[in-house]
């Protein structure tokens, strides 16, 4: 692996809608392959659904676009990628709003990032949507939504309602992807 220098910073680039069912196929060790040859440094994913963290002497918005033209070059397909800095995603760990709620599943309980700033309505509109089951909240710019048992099954709050409400591209993880990708970053930080 390369040294990481002074002047790159570390991001999440979560992928959106890959690996899916038999189309849209973008294999990690290709991903893995694709980054330095694009200036991202230390690759690093996690399991297939296109969790990618790397090192950029860029801003995210950078990375998203480079990200995005690349994989669409390379992969035959547009991918929305959705960017953040690796320092901020400590304050979507601690920002947890059901953290204390026992009955909380964490397969159940997604995190829900938007690419751009959330549409002023989004709340709104997803709590207007949600099954009676479901709770939604809101912290550190992100949409938090709590599946209830049951999980996605029957939910109306599909990915492209998401979007909508949102008012642009988002992708979710779920608690337990939320706490191996801290995990990640703590590892390489220390590294």
């Amino acid at each position: 692996m390369m040294e990481k220098s002074d002047s790159m910073r570390s991001f999440v680039a979560l992928m959106r809608g890959i690996n899916v069912g038999s189309t849209r196929k973008l294999p990690m060790a290709d991903l893995r392959a694709l980054c330095p040859t694009l200036g991202l440094m230390r690759p690093e994913t996690y399991i297939q659904s296109g969790n990618l963290i790397i090192d950029a002497a860029s801003t995210a918005e950078d990375v998203r676009e480079l990200l995005e033209r690349e994989l669409t070059a390379r992969f035959g397909f547009r991918v929305d990628v959705i960017v953040r800095a690796a320092s901020d995603w400590q304050s979507y760990v601690v920002s947890n709003p059901f953290s204390n709620d026992n009955s909380v599943l964490a397969k159940a309980l997604h995190l829900y990032l938007s690419r751009d700033p959330m549409a002023p309505n989004a709340g709104e509109m997803l709590m207007e949507r949600a099954l009676p089951r479901e709770k939604i909240a809101f912290a550190a710019g992100s949409v938090w939504i709590d599946y209830g048992a049951q999980g996605l099954k029957d939910s109306k709050l599909s990915p492209a309602f998401i979007d909508k409400a949102c008012g642009s591209p988002t992708t979710g993880r779920n608690w337990n992807s939320v706490l191996k990708i801290h995990e990640m970053i703590t590892a390489r930080s220390a590294s």
